[in-house]
C-alpha cells in the first residue's frame, strides 16, 4: 500500500496503549509527524512513555477525537462498532491498518523481518541489540519492551530494520523481508486462518518472499518449517535448532545461575565450533531464540566476539520471565505465556535453574476460543508446576461463552498430575499468596491480559524486600 503523508497531517491510532501501536506512534513521532491517539487504559507503561514525548492521548474513544484527524490506524483488535473507526469511514477520512503504517516506515530500508508463533519477540530483542551494540544504528519495532532500550520501538538512522510481524491477521505478509526469521509453526490464530494447512501455507508465502540475496533463517526442529524448506526452490535456507541435520547446532548446554552457557556447532563449507557462549536468559527455548539472533548476527558480518559481548549482558524483555519480586527463599516471575508450549518451556526453563524447589504456577487463561481449542493441551502443560492456581478467562474482548472453569481446573490437576485451585480475582489471589506463602518457592504468573498487573501489585506488598521492576 502505497502512502503519501504530509507531516502536518494528524494521525490518530486507535488502542494506541497497546504495544504494537504505541511502537508506531514513537517512531511516526520522532518522524516529525503530528501524533495523537485514544485508548481506554490510562496508566499502562506504554501509555506513560508516550506521554512524556508530549502524544496527546485521549482515555475513552469518541468521534469527536478525530476531528482533526487526516489518517486513522487501526489494528485488527479494533471492532468495526468502534465509533472512532464508524465516524472515519462515514466522514471519508483515510483508516489504514497498522501493518500497512508500519511498512511505510520502513519500505526505505534493508528489513530483517521476524516471525513464528512462539519466540518471536525475544529473537528481535536479541537480534536488534546485537545490532545496536554493533553500531548498526537499526530502526527497531519489536512486540515487548526491550529492557536494556527502555521502549520497544525506535527510529535508527542506519541501513537495516529489525521487525516482529504478527502472523495472527496475516498482516506479516506486507513486509519486504531482507531476512526472514521464522521460530516455529504452532496451532495458533486457527480463528483467523481456518485450518493448520492455511496456516503453513501463509508461512511458506512469507518465507518465499525473501529475495536470493537474502536469507531465510528457520529452525529444522518445527517439522512444518522442514516441509517448507525441501519443498522451496529457492536455495537461501540457513537452518538452526537440535536437529543433526541443522546448520547450526546448539551442543554442550548448562544451566546455571539463572544462565544458559553453550557452544554453537556451524555446519556449513567451513565446519567450526563457536565456544563459551554464555547467555543471560533462562531455559532451553532460548538456547534455540539466541541461535536465530546469532546466525542472522553473522550474515551481516558481525563479528562473533560482539556477539557473545551481548548476548551475555542481554537484560531481555519485559514479561519474558520478567522477575518482580525476590527474597532470599522466593522468586516470583512474570511472563507473556498464554499457549501451552510457551507455558511448558517457561516451566522446563525454571526445573532446569531451581531444581527441586517448590514451583507454583498462577495462569490466567487469554480466549475462550484458545482455551476451547486447545482444551486438552492446556490440562497437560503443567507437569513441572507443584501448584497450578487458576484464574477465570480473560475474554480479551471475545464474546463470553458458558465455561465450566471447575471442570477445567480438575482436569488440570488429573492430566498435570498437579494440585489445582481457582481465585476469582485480583483480590482473592491476594488472599490466598498470602496464607500459602511458604519459603523456597519459585512463583510464575502467567497469561496476556490483566496477570501482569495483578502480581506487581501484589508483589509489592508481600514483604519490604526490593521489587525488581
Amino acid at each position: 500500500m502505497e502512502l503519501s503523508i504530509n507531516k502536518k497531517d494528524v494521525i490518530h491510532l486507535i488502542g494506541i496503549g497497546g504495544i504494537g501501536m504505541s511502537g508506531i506512534a514513537l517512531i511516526l513521532k520522532k518522524m516529525g509527524y503530528d501524533v495523537q491517539g485514544s485508548d481506554i487504559s490510562e496508566d499502562n507503561k506504554n501509555i506513560l512513555s508516550l506521554k512524556k514525548k508530549n502524544i496527546k492521548i485521549f482515555n475513552s474513544h469518541k468521534s469527536q477525537n478525530i476531528k482533526n484527524a487526516k489518517i486513522v490506524v487501526i489494528s485488527s483488535a479494533i471492532s468495526k462498532k468502534n465509533s472512532e473507526l464508524k465516524h472515519a469511514l462515514k466522514n471519508n477520512i483515510l483508516v489504514i491498518k497498522r501493518a500497512d503504517m508500519l511498512a511505510h516506515i520502513i519500505s526505505l530500508k534493508k528489513n530483517i523481518v521476524i516471525s513464528g508463533s512462539h519466540g518471536k519477540t525475544t529473537i528481535t530483542s536479541l537480534v536488534s541489540t546485537i545490532l545496536k551494540d554493533a553500531k548498526l544504528k537499526p530502526t527497531i519495532v519489536n512486540g515487548g519492551i526491550i529492557n536494556s532500550l527502555k521502549t520497544n520501538a525506535s527510529l535508527g538512522e542506519g541501513e537495516w530494520s529489525v521487525i516482529e510481524a504478527d502472523e495472527s491477521d496475516g498482516s506479516f505478509l506486507k513486509f519486504n523481508n531482507t531476512h526472514a526469521i521464522v521460530s516455529n509453526i504452532d496451532h495458533e490464530h486457527i480463528d483467523y486462518y481456518k485450518n493448520f494447512k492455511n496456516l503453513k501455507k501463509q508461512f511458506s508465502i512469507f518465507l518465499n518472499k525473501t529475495p536470493l540475496f537474502g536469507k531465510n533463517i528457520i529452525c529444522l526442529d518445527d517439522v512444518s518449517l522442514k516441509n517448507i524448506k525441501e519443498k522451496s526452490k529457492k536455495q537461501n535456507f540457513l537452518t538452526y535448532g537440535f536437529n543433526s541435520k541443522a546448520n547450526f547446532i546448539p551442543t554442550n548446554i548448562q544451566f546455571r545461575d539463572m544462565k544458559i552457557h553453550f557452544d554453537l556447532k556451524v555446519n556449513l563449507e567451513k565446519k567450526t565450533i563457536i565456544k563459551n557462549i554464555v547467555l543471560n536468559l533462562m531455559g532451553r527455548h532460548n538456547v534455540l531464540n539466541a541461535t536465530a539472533a546469532i546466525v542472522v548476527a553473522l550474515t551481516l558480518e558481525i563479528s562473533v566476539k560482539k556477539i557473545k559481548k551481548t548476548l551475555e549482558s542481554f537484560l531481555g524483555v519485559q514479561r519474558r520471565l520478567t522477575k518482580v519480586f525476590e527474597s532470599k527463599n522466593r522468586i516470583i516471575f512474570d511472563d507473556y505465556a498464554h499457549h501451552p508450549t510457551e507455558i511448558v518451556a517457561v516451566l522446563d526453563a525454571c526445573r532446569n535453574n531451581f531444581g527441586d524447589k517448590k514451583i507454583i504456577s498462577i495462569f490466567q487463561p487469554h480466549r475462550f476460543s484458545r482455551v476451547v481449542s486447545l482444551y486438552k493441551e492446556f490440562t497437560a502443560c503443567f507437569l513441572k508446576s507443584d501448584l497450578v492456581i487458576l484464574c477465570p478467562v480473560y475474554s480479551a474482548g471475545e464474546k463470553e461463552i458458558k465455561f465450566d472453569l471447575e471442570n477445567f481446573a480438575k482436569k488440570i490437576s488429573k492430566n498435570s498430575r498437579t494440585e489445582t485451585v481457582i481465585v476469582k480475582n485480583e483480590e482473592n489471589l491476594n488472599i490466598f499468596l498470602n496464607k500459602n506463602f511458604t519459603n523456597n518457592e519459585i512463583v510464575i504468573a502467567m497469561g496476556a491480559g490483566t496477570i501482569s498487573q495483578w502480581i506487581r501489585s501484589i508483589s509489592k506488598n508481600l514483604t519490604n524486600d526490593k521489587i525488581k521492576q
